[in-house]
Parts: C-alpha cells; sequence; structure tokens
C-alpha cells in the first residue's frame, strides 16, 4: 500500500470514530426524552381508557382492585395527573388506611379527578383545578367516591346493608328534592334497574313496609316518615336538608329501615317507632339491629324557641333527657364551625337543640346497644360546600338523601 493510501484509510477510520461517537451521544441525549415521551403516551391514554369507559360505582368494587387501580394507573387515591397534588387525608384509596398524622378534612379534585366521575360542579371551572375540602366525619364513617359525586358510608352499617348518605354535589343537591332524574342517580348508585321507593314527608311518624307500597315494581310515595322492608330487589330512601336521616339493619334477618326526623320527628319518638316498626313487621330483635345516623344540623347552629321544647315535654321525655338536649349556648364541636352570624347566646326563650344526642338516647333506649349506633357527626348548617341546610339557605336548599337496600340472604 502506497503512503498516500495508507494515509487516505486512516482519515477514514478517524473520521468514522468521530461519526460513531457523535451519534452514541445523541442517543444518550435522545433516548430519555423518548422514553419519557412514551410514558406520557401511556399516561394519556390510561387517562383517556378511564373517562371514556362507564362509571362503576366505587361500592362495588373490591378493597383490592382499588389499592391496584392506583398504583397501576401512577394515581393518588384523590388526584389524577395535573395540577398541585393535594394533602393525603381521610379516606385514600377509600380504605380504612388513614395516616396516623392526618389534616381532619379530605381534599377533592371536583373535575378531572378520579373520585367524583360524574364532575358535579357547582362553581364555574377556571381551567384549572377546584379543590373541595370533605369534612372529617365521625371515626364510624368514611367518604365514599360514586359516579355522581361524594357519598357518606357508615362502616358499621356497611357489612350488613348496602347504603350511603349523598351530598350536595348530587343532583339532589341543587334542587328541593322534587325532580326525577335527580332521584334516579340513588338507586343507581346500587346497580342497574333497581326501582326506588320512597316518601312523602309529612313530620310524623307513621312507618310503611315497602313490600305492600310496590307491588307492581313501580316506585310509591307514601305519606309517612319510616318505611321498612326486606327486598335486596329496591331501594329505600328519605330526604333531609337539616333533619335526622336515619338507616337501620338487622344483623339477623337482614331486613332494613330508613326514617326522617326533624324536631317533631324527635319530639314524636321517631327513632323508637323505627325499631317498633321492625319488630312488628319481620320480628326483629333491637339487639340485633344496627343504626346510622347521618349528616344533620347540629347543637352549634340549631337555635329553637319554646315550641319545641313544649313539643318534647308534651312527648313524655324526661326531665333528664330535656337537659341533654337543650343547651343554653351553642356547642361547638370539632370540625363543624358555628353558622355564619349565629348569636353566640340564644334569644330570650331559645336554646340550641341537640338532634344527634336526641337520636342515640332515644336508639338506646329502644334497646338498641350503644356500641351498634353510628352518629356522623357533621352539621348540616356548618358545611356549605358540601352539605344542604335549610337553616342556612332556606327554600335555595337542595336535599340529601339516606338510602339503604337490604343484604341478600339465602
Amino acid at each position: 500500500m502506497s503512503a498516500p493510501e495508507e494515509h487516505d484509510l486512516r482519515e477514514r477510520e478517524r473520521i468514522g470514530v468521530r461519526d460513531r461517537q457523535k451519534r452514541t451521544a445523541g442517543a444518550h441525549r435522545v433516548e430519555p426524552a423518548l422514553r419519557a415521551g412514551m410514558e406520557l403516551e401511556a399516561r394519556w391514554a390510561t387517562v383517556a381508557h378511564d373517562f371514556h369507559a362507564l362509571p362503576e360505582h366505587i361500592l362495588r368494587v373490591s378493597r383490592s382492585e382499588r389499592l391496584h387501580r392506583g398504583f397501576l394507573r401512577r394515581e393518588s387515591s384523590g388526584k389524577m395527573n395535573g395540577g398541585d397534588t393535594p394533602t393525603h387525608a381521610v379516606g385514600d384509596l377509600t380504605l380504612r388506611e388513614d395516616a396516623l398524622d392526618e389534616p381532619t378534612a379530605v381534599p377533592l379534585d371536583r373535575c378531572g379527578n378520579a373520585w367524583n366521575v360524574g364532575c358535579v360542579d357547582s362553581e364555574p371551572d377556571n381551567g384549572g383545578h377546584t379543590f373541595m375540602i370533605l369534612p372529617r366525619p365521625d371515626a364510624s364513617f368514611e367518604w365514599r367516591e360514586t359516579p355522581f359525586g361524594p357519598a357518606l358510608v357508615s362502616t358499621l352499617l356497611e357489612p350488613i346493608a348496602p347504603h350511603f348518605f349523598t351530598t350536595q354535589q348530587w343532583t339532589l343537591g341543587h334542587l328541593n328534592g322534587s325532580a326525577a332524574e335527580a332521584w334516579a342517580e340513588i338507586p343507581a348508585a346500587f346497580g342497574p334497574a333497581l326501582p326506588l321507593v320512597r316518601l312523602r314527608q309529612v313530620h310524623g311518624r307513621t312507618a310503611v313496609v315497602a313490600e305492600q307500597l310496590d307491588q307492581d315494581g313501580i316506585a310509591a310515595h307514601a305519606a309517612a316518615d319510616i318505611i321498612v322492608s326486606r327486598s335486596a330487589d329496591r331501594v329505600i330512601a328519605v330526604q333531609a336538608a337539616d333533619c335526622v336521616p336515619l338507616l337501620v339493619a338487622d344483623t339477623r334477618l337482614g331486613v332494613v329501615a330508613a326514617a326522617h326526623a326533624g324536631w317533631r320527628g324527635l319530639a314524636l319518638g321517631v327513632p323508637g317507632a323505627t325499631v317498633r316498626a321492625l319488630m312488628a313487621t319481620y320480628g326483629s330483635d333491637p339487639h340485633d339491629l344496627v343504626a346510622a345516623i347521618g349528616p344533620s344540623v347540629g347543637a352549634c347552629c340549631y337555635e329553637v324557641g319554646p315550641d319545641v321544647r313544649e313539643a318534647f315535654r308534651a312527648g313524655g321525655f324526661p326531665a333528664a333527657s330535656e337537659d341533654r338536649w337543650f343547651r343554653d349556648a351553642p356547642v361547638p364541636s370539632a370540625g363543624n364551625p358555628p353558622m355564619a352570624g349565629l348569636p353566640e347566646k340564644p334569644r330570650p326563650g331559645h336554646a340550641f337543640f341537640d338532634g344527634w344526642t336526641s337520636a342515640v338516647d332515644q336508639l338506646t333506649d329502644a334497646g338498641i346497644p350503644a356500641g351498634q349506633i353510628a352518629c356522623a357527626r357533621l352539621c348540616t348548617a356548618s358545611h356549605p360546600a358540601v352539605l344542604c341546610s335549610y337553616r342556612r339557605d332556606g327554600v335555595r336548599a337542595g336535599r340529601m338523601a339516606g338510602a339503604i337496600r337490604a343484604s341478600r340472604r339465602p
């Protein structure tokens, strides 16, 4: 090989080495970006699939499946990819795995969040994410996501009968309870094609049997405030916007009841009448019953006149009960701030009424063990973004429902 040819060969080898080094360096720079792009496309595909799929009621998803969904989608339990990540709190992954040190409320992204599949949002969207803070209920309750908005479930009652208490984010929460389409969400949250039996509530203590009202599979509206049922093929429900919504189930027989009790109903003894209706209709034993009291107005906000106290005296309740249920000043409770504009002392002759304690006392007097009674202890007047309150909002107030279905038994 001549000297010029040898020189040309070395030059071509040097150029080839340089080109390979450039390509290698470029690949190191391009590969991370390409990999990140592929991961981003995968995440987008996952999110699109989730939102294009038919909504699945969260109460029908197993704990293990919810857990794996959260990890596989790389989502936090209450926030999908986008915006600032909220602090985790009660109800992460909708389970009872509460952190040891956690805030006292649940942040909920009302649009673009896996919790609220329906994106029910009463406020305008500013292009970002709007967070709703769910107040922390008693330890015997948990928040659950549904396709229609957040719902409250009693962990004490849940193993016995499917049930929930709705919130303002449901369609019913924006209405006064008269729209059929709003009520259609209630049975839909339990499953397809279930009829709903509800009441034309009259602030009394009359009890009716769902099976007698709905013989043809058509939802009936009876004039009553207590309804009992043994059928797993129908949903029973009551509505409230400050009054006590009460749900009861029998651990032995599987029968259930739903009741509505404002101060008039409590003065008439609706909790005890509910227990007696289950006993008379199905042969329930009070010791087998479990009861859940949903959100209602609390003694932190509920000022009543002398006619209320007189109604309880006329109902035959002892003086000791009157002292427990009527207070001379608002009774603050954790997580329930007083309603705006509420005076520190009641007007002359007025008092602050504790409907929660009244309902619990009446249930224990009827024979239900105290350990089998769960009270949410969430004041409807204290939480305008989450709960409906007639005392706070007047005729503009929406309605919330307490709904339950008997469990399927052999």
